[in-house]
């Protein structure tokens, strides 16, 4: 975008003579003004000045001058151009340059033609960028007025490029003395250059970037309009928008968008532009939500015709709860006209959230029924890339209500757009309970069965954002959401991607039931947490927890759910843990996991050959755990987190069902072991391990099951699960407590004497952790630390990493100071090669 001219070009569609004499006879008056205040000059000098201004003043004649003597008149002033194009050089006096520009600078305010009578001479250019360095200020000003009308011309901005203009112009700005005048002329002429995609990147790297954000809070409003437009060019190009956002540029435009006064008009325009334009990248659209703004769909004027006001009946906020009766009558009858606002009923009163939606809900019905919600020229200013997908950027109370309406209107089009950016705008717990405030859940529920197939996806999208929140998983429930999403999950004809939404928007509702679900009982006393777990009870209670309320609806719900889920949806969703991806598994087995806590669900997976299933899992986590070590991947890849995290969830699973005889007699235990074991002992990551070892554990406490004679699942339990979790615990843990704990157990797994734990110590890294402990620690702590380091020492292979860990020089200070346990420290000392 360009910024205007001082004085408009003439218009194509205006009579060219007309439009010249108009032209000429403006501006010959400045160049006038300007000679009469000319010094005394060199003879020849001289006379060419008056020749000039007799040739200007002769255009001022009168009314009934024709427009053929005008323009020739012109023409024979036009010819004095090179004249004061020639007073611009080094050799002429530092009083008559400045006169010099500041005429040609009057003059180029007449349009392109005379923009071109001036640069027609070679080198005029150099002579006006040397001037920006004059001594003089209104030299300096004329100046750089005269490169801004000069760049407005695309064919002269490589010109002015190639001789040093921007350099210069730069220069000054970073001057602590430049006049505001001087300052927005740089500055205009800096947006000329950046409207050429081909020169923003000279004003990204010349470190010009941060001081253009700052003139955003110039006093100057001028000032503040050629830095937002420069900002809104450079936004054109996605490539800049990280060096934008990193130099805060996203708070400025907001607080500009947000500012009232009439002078601020293109000010905004040109904000909003940017923050459009930023907003198509997901990561910065979230700093603009965070902000308080909301990125609307413009859908057309014609799509809110289909808008019906609800008709009279008693008040309710939007979400749809009603508003209630005050308990006290009022004394002047009014008590039906102000429901629920009796100042002496505290309870009553509706928190700031439902007032906030009440007030967007106003103003935006009210805009629709005045038709003035969307003007017809609305979102034109946009580039042309968003052309055919327009947008503006609302404050969040007005966007959360428009989008709401939106999706309530009959346009197809218009309701997909909206739903989609309802799931962009859920980036917060605030924006989620807002558009749960503004009534959206109900209506995204009921397009999930939309007869359009973009509906039904882009409501998924949005609800699948919005049940981030726990607040959003009740009201879903309370909607009869359950029932809706196990209907979609079931239909056969559903999108694999609507699918993986549907089904993470059942795992989040369903996890309000069981939010505190016991781990087993090694994690309390080791602090060792399951991700995948942690990941999900973390989405599930982002807010804060659920109310007490909220807890008896949705124990309430429980037995209503086993009708809800039949063989049917479990069937279905067995054959998607079975085929999908290793992401959709993931959230199947932890759906499957909430309802396997009921018997008849139980039996319904049984009978759906969910055990076949789960071996098919396992057999993919041994594989994974065989090349997913850190041995071989310095990271592990996207992929092979998401197996672990499928393979996780899926004993999980395992684990909740093999709590039912019916199903225990369903599996193939011999097979179900030999896969659990080889995970143990893979590099499959410890958090799921924790799992396979309660699953070894619960199958070998059965009679029958495994046998005993040959199994060694407790060695191995040992070996390749509690001494690495113990030693990871020492490493990370915080606490001293918990490093207490886990040396004191590491000794007494030791003690026994079995050389394969020793083994399992040093593999898993436990020698530098250890010899850390004997710095800190005394007491029993120092006696474990030292005792276990010396069933390490037994083994010379340890020798090395014991004396680098720095255990020489601790064991030596033990000694000499003869504390305690100086004994077992010189035993240690004589182990070792020193």
């Amino acid at each position: 975008m360009l910024p205007a001219l001082a004085a408009a070009s003439p218009t194509k569609h205006a009579s060219p003579a007309v439009s010249s004499l108009g032209r000429y006879h403006r501006h010959h008056h400045g160049v006038l003004l300007h000679l009469r205040r000319l010094p005394s000059l060199a003879a020849a000098g001289h006379a060419r000045g008056r020749l000039l201004a007799s040739a200007f003043a002769s255009a001022d004649g009168g009314a009934g001058q024709d427009v053929g003597s005008s323009e020739s008149t012109a023409s024979s002033g036009s010819a004095y151009v090179g004249l004061f194009v020639r007073m611009l050089g080094l050799d002429n006096d530092a009083l008559d340059r400045e006169h010099a520009i500041c005429t040609l600078r009057h003059y180029s305010l007449g349009g392109q033609k005379c923009i071109d009578e001036i640069m027609q001479f070679p080198g005029c250019i150099t002579l006006i960028i040397s001037l920006l360095k004059s001594e003089s200020i209104r030299a300096c000003e004329a100046a750089a007025g005269l490169l801004y009308n000069i760049t407005s011309v695309e064919l002269y901005r490589d010109v002015a490029i190639e001789s040093g203009a921007m350099e210069e112009i730069f220069s000054r700005l970073l001057k602590s003395t430049i006049t505001p005048e001087m300052k927005e002329q740089c500055l205009c002429t800096i947006w000329n250059f950046s409207t050429d995609e081909n020169l923003r990147y000279k004003i990204l790297g010349s470190d010009m970037l941060i001081p253009i954000v700052r003139f955003l809070d110039d006093e100057d409003i001028k000032v503040k309009e050629a830095a937002a437009g420069i900002i809104s060019n450079l936004t054109l190009s996605h490539s800049y928008h990280g060096d934008l956002v990193e130099a805060g540029v996203i708070p400025k435009l907001v607080h500009l968008l947000q500012t009232k006064e009439d002078d601020y008009k293109i000010v905004r325009k040109e904000a909003r532009s940017s923050l459009l334009e930023l907003s198509a990248d997901d990561n910065y659209h979230a700093l603009i939500v965070e902000e308080g703004l909301v990125r609307v769909p413009l859908v057309g004027s014609s799509a809110y015709k289909a808008f019906r006001p609800q008709p009279h009946s008693w008040p309710s906020f939007p979400d749809g709860s009603e508003i209630q009766w005050s308990s006290r009558p009022s004394k002047y009858g009014a008590t039906e006209l102000l429901l629920g606002l009796s100042v002496s009923e505290k309870k009553t009163e509706p928190d700031e959230a439902k007032v906030n939606a009440m007030i967007g809900r106003s103003n935006q019905q009210f805009l629709a029924r005045v038709g003035a919600i969307e003007l017809d020229d609305e979102g034109k200013e946009q580039s042309e890339t968003q052309r055919n997908d327009l947008y503006t950027i609302l404050p969040w109370v007005d966007g959360v209500a428009r989008l709401v309406l939106i999706i309530g209107l009959e346009d197809v089009s218009a309701i997909a757009k909206a739903a989609n950016a309802i799931g962009n705008a859920s980036v917060n717990e605030h924006m989620r309970t807002s558009f749960k405030e503004a009534g959206a859940v109900k209506p995204l529920l009921q397009l999930l069965v939309h007869s359009d197939l973009p509906v039904r996806e882009a409501s998924a999208y949005a609800l699948e954002k919005l049940s981030v929140s726990s607040k959003v998983c009740v009201k879903i429930r309370g909607e009869a959401g359950l029932e809706l999403l196990a209907n979609v999950v079931k239909d056969p004809d559903t999108p694999v991607e609507q699918l993986e939404k549907m089904i993470d928007i059942l795992r989040r509702v369903l996890d309000m039931e069981t939010s505190m679900i016991t781990e087993p009982d090694y994690n309390a006393s080791t602090g060792s947490e399951d991700i995948v777990n942690d990941e999900k009870r973390s989405q599930g209670n982002v807010d804060g927890g659920i109310s007490g309320t909220s807890h008896k609806l949705l124990k309430q719900d429980e037995m209503a759910s086993e009708s809800i889920f039949d063989f049917d949806v479990i069937s279905r969703l067995t054959k998607v843990l079975k085929e999908s991806s290793p992401r959709l598994q993931a959230k199947c087995a932890t759906v499957l996991e909430h309802l396997s806590a009921s018997e008849q669900h139980a039996t319904a997976m049984t009978a759906a050959c969910t055990a076949s299933v789960i071996e098919s899992v396992l057999e993919m986590g041994v594989i994974s755990g065989t090349i997913g070590g850190p041995e071989n991947l310095d990271e592990p890849p996207t992929l092979v987190i998401e197996v672990s995290q499928a393979v996780a969830a899926t004993l999980r699973l395992l684990t909740k069902l093999l709590n039912f005889d019916i199903f225990v007699l369903s599996i193939n235990t011999v097979k179900i072991v030999a896969l659990l074991r080889s995970m143990l002992k893979s590099n499959i990551p410890l958090q799921s391990k924790d799992w396979i070892t309660e699953c070894l554990v619960k199958l070998e406490s059965r009679d029958g099951l495994v046998d005993r004679s040959v199994s060694g699942i407790g060695m191995e339990i040992t070996i390749y699960h509690t001494i690495p979790r113990l030693v990871v615990q020492l490493m990370t843990s915080f606490s001293f407590e918990k490093k207490r704990k886990a040396v004191i157990e590491l000794n007494r797994i030791i003690s026994g004497g079995v050389m394969e734990y020793t083994r399992a110590v040093a593999t898993a890294g436990g020698i530098f952790p250890l010899v850390k402990m004997i710095e800190e620690s005394e007491g029993d702590v120092l006696e474990a630390s030292l005792a276990v380091l010396y069933n390490l020492s037994m083994d010379p292979e340890n020798h090395p990493a014991i004396i680098a860990a720095g255990a020489v020089p601790l064991l030596k200070r033990i000694v000499h100071v003869e504390s305690p346990h100086w004994n077992h420290a010189l035993q240690l000392l004589r182990a070792l090669p020193v």
